[in-house]
């Protein structure tokens, strides 16, 4: 049994610093968008396949502990959650890596005056979820997780908008079309790393509660 809190308390250690990479890599690409930064994007872009050995790393340590320790209960629950979490934060970081390449391309080129939608918001918002979920995570905190998926939909609603307004943006200018393309491309991407951070919020709470929320309404509905 000592062995097994043991194991536990590594992989807690394994996900938090992956937690924490992730974190640091959203920040600097959101900033690289923000700042025109050039070597801070590359910077990103590179430090991503650091997260990505460290996911792999921790996936082996769970099929490890499951074959070696056949957890049970909540440990099990635990180990099943990490690994779900290990892939969403992984993919976080990966988008995290597409938005740098969005600013290394917007760092080459002028700034636009004004943008087809609120993207620092949009940022902030998402680097919020974020932090709110690992947050959650580490004090297995229900109503923390639930005030993650709240915020998702401020994400989503600047994100309907945000296509309306860059088509009228590119026929007003022409010459900026490549530019308006690419921030297109960041607010789809900060939508989908709302969604992963939501992802972690819903298992988060399967942690704790042993719920399962995802797709709670089609099984309300397959039940009616």
């Amino acid at each position: 049994m000592l062995h097994l809190v043991r194991q536990i308390d590594k992989l807690k250690t394994q996900l938090l610093a992956i937690g924490s990479q992730v974190e640091e890599a959203l920040h600097n690409a959101i900033t690289s968008i923000q700042d025109r930064n050039l070597e801070l994007a590359q910077s990103t872009i590179d430090n991503d396949k650091l997260i990505d050995l460290a996911e792999i790393d921790l996936e082996e340590e769970c099929l490890h502990t499951l074959a070696l320790h056949q957890p049970v209960a909540h440990d099990l629950r635990f180990v099943i959650a990490l690994l779900k979490i290990n892939h969403d934060l992984e993919r976080i970081g990966d988008l995290a890596s597409s938005i740098a390449q969005q600013a290394s391309f917007l760092a080459q080129e002028s700034r636009i005056d004004v943008l087809p939608y609120d993207l620092p918001n949009m940022g902030k918002i998402a680097q919020t979820m974020l932090n709110k979920t690992l947050n959650a995570l580490i004090n297995q905190d229900v109503e923390l997780a639930r005030e993650v998926r709240k915020l998702d939909d401020q994400v989503d609603e600047i994100h309907r908008g945000m296509y309306t307004k860059t088509i009228a943006a590119m026929k007003d200018n022409p010459e900026q079309i490549d530019q308006y393309v690419h921030l297109q491309n960041v607010s789809r991407q900060l939508e989908r790393i709302a969604d992963h951070t939501v992802n972690i919020a819903k298992d988060v709470i399967y942690l704790v509660d042993g719920e399962i929320v995802r797709h709670a309404k089609l099984r309300q509905k397959a039940n009616a």
